[in-house]
């Protein structure tokens, strides 16, 4: 004799697993128990109360051959849906979160660490720590400090979590708990604008040699600039606008490359907020970049300034992967900067007033002040935000003066969004994300890979070009 009472939960969890796999409702009435399939109904045959015994009621051998197909092409329908419904993007994303964890412990204990900028780091942060505030003196192996503030506090913590930087293996650990939060930031994007199938996670999983060096076997600062910008712009999705200015800003402070996105920013400041919060938003951040400055201003204020933000400085020829087929007299040239920087402006501007506005008339409205003082001119949906800061972001990788390895990940996790963002069929889109990852995996860098890294940003800024304006009147997703 069973106790019914007892058991009963189990038997109630048990049918309702199975029924939910097998794509059935599942009811409980008493302690009877009732299935009641899609194509057919089975009926029981008699109600099991608690004195009774407890006893599973079979369905005959023909309605178990009925169930069997309805099952395996439910299940069937489901995978379907785990790779293909953007509605499953999280749950996919869920799942390759545990595949991460295993690729990077491997990665930690399999493949040999290589030193590049991880001591110099210690170095500069190390100065600092000793009571040195003047930008000018702080310098490492690798040459001077050429971070904002934020960066020297960040590694300033890391510097003591890991013995004065001698424990690598720890910092290594470390920057593996940073991938997986930087996985789930970039999940929860896609997840909220659901624009890309889940597939393309497993892509960005599978593709991410180059991105998971980045992390856990180089340590360098990029990721976690980009990793506190995800962190924004899922505040900005939330229409967190001021939260994420803040958070925007630590970003802006780790490395200047954050700024990329803040011609796109701006307008959604513009368009969603008014110029009135648009002008508080600027003040955060300004006055977080003023804050984590203070004890450099005071002792300095030209020296942080000129090494902290030093747009004009010079890279070396030897480690550009985009400008590989070019002399080193032209890649150093300023006329050839002037002409990149000159490009970049005006397609970001091209964009601005007929890509992400109507028309340049449009575009001028986002800053009449009777009209746009105290309220945004639209209410703007996840996917505007995403790819025009995406967009901002790619517009000015294209015309960089110089891409390092690092560099990849500026725009690494963006890609198949802004790929999507394309009437390209699916197969062109993966054949482009597939060059570009090539390209970036070959090193060193020959004539062939940048050119080809050039004609792949080309063709995806034509796609992008391609779309319809995206800011328009509408309610918020």
């Amino acid at each position: 004799m069973l106790d019914v009472y007892r058991y009963r939960w189990l038997a109630q969890v048990f049918v309702k697993i199975s029924g939910t796999l097998a794509g059935n409702e599942v009811t409980f009435e008493d302690t009877s128990i009732y299935l009641q399939f899609q194509n057919y109904e089975l009926v029981p045959r008699t109600s099991y109360h608690c004195a009774g015994n407890l006893k599973l009621v079979m369905a005959s051998s023909q309605s178990r051959r009925k169930s069997f197909p309805s099952i395996s092409f439910k299940m069937k329908k489901d995978v379907l849906k785990l790779f293909f419904d953007p509605s499953y993007t999280w749950l996919l994303g869920l799942l390759l979160c545990n595949v991460e964890i295993f690729i990077n412990l491997f990665v930690i204990n399999k493949v040999k660490y290589t030193e590049v900028d991880w001591l110099a780091y210690m170095q500069e942060v190390g100065g600092f720590l000793n009571g040195t505030c003047d930008y000018m003196q702080l310098k490492g192996d690798t040459g001077p400090l050429v971070y904002p503030a934020g960066f020297v506090y960040i590694y300033s913590l890391l510097y003591y979590a890991t013995n004065n930087g001698q424990n690598i293996r720890l910092a290594q650990y470390i920057f593996f708990i940073f991938y997986l939060i930087n996985h789930l930031l970039v999940v929860r994007i896609y997840h909220k604008t659901k624009l890309c199938p889940p597939y393309v996670l497993l892509f960005l999983t599978c593709t991410s040699y180059r991105v998971h060096s980045l992390f856990v076997l180089r340590l360098f600062n990029d990721p976690i600039a980009m990793l506190i910008l995800y962190i924004a712009i899922n505040l900005f999705i939330d229409r967190q606008w001021y939260l994420g200015s803040l958070v925007y800003s630590i970003a802006v402070s780790v490395k200047m490359n954050i700024l990329l996105f803040a011609p796109g920013l701006l307008l959604l400041y513009l368009v969603g907020n008014g110029i009135k919060k648009t002008i508080i938003n600027l003040s955060i951040c300004a006055s977080l970049q003023v804050v984590f400055a203070i004890p450099f201003l005071r002792i300095n204020p030209l020296g942080y300034v000129i090494r902290s933000f030093d747009l004009g400085r010079q890279f070396f020829h030897q480690w550009t992967v985009n400008w590989r087929f070019l002399s080193e007299d032209l890649f150093a040239d300023r006329r050839f900067h002037f002409v990149l920087l000159f490009s970049h402006i005006t397609i970001l501007f091209l964009f601005a007033a007929f890509k992400w506005k109507r028309s340049f008339s449009d575009l001028c409205d986002v800053i009449n002040v009777k009209k746009m003082w105290g309220k945004g001119q639209a209410d703007i949906s996840s996917n505007q935000i995403v790819l025009i800061l995406f967009t901002s972001n790619f517009i000015g990788i294209c015309f960089s003066r110089s891409l390092h390895y690092q560099f990849y990940i500026w725009y690494y996790h963006t890609l198949p969004y802004l790929l999507w963002s394309t009437p390209y069929q699916a197969p062109v889109r993966l054949l482009l994300f597939g060059v570009i990852e090539l390209c970036w995996n070959t090193f060193p860098s020959t004539n062939l890979s940048s050119s080809s890294l050039h004609l792949c940003h080309t063709l995806l800024l034509l796609g992008l070009w391609k779309r319809k304006e995206v800011v328009r009147a509408q309610k918020i997703e």
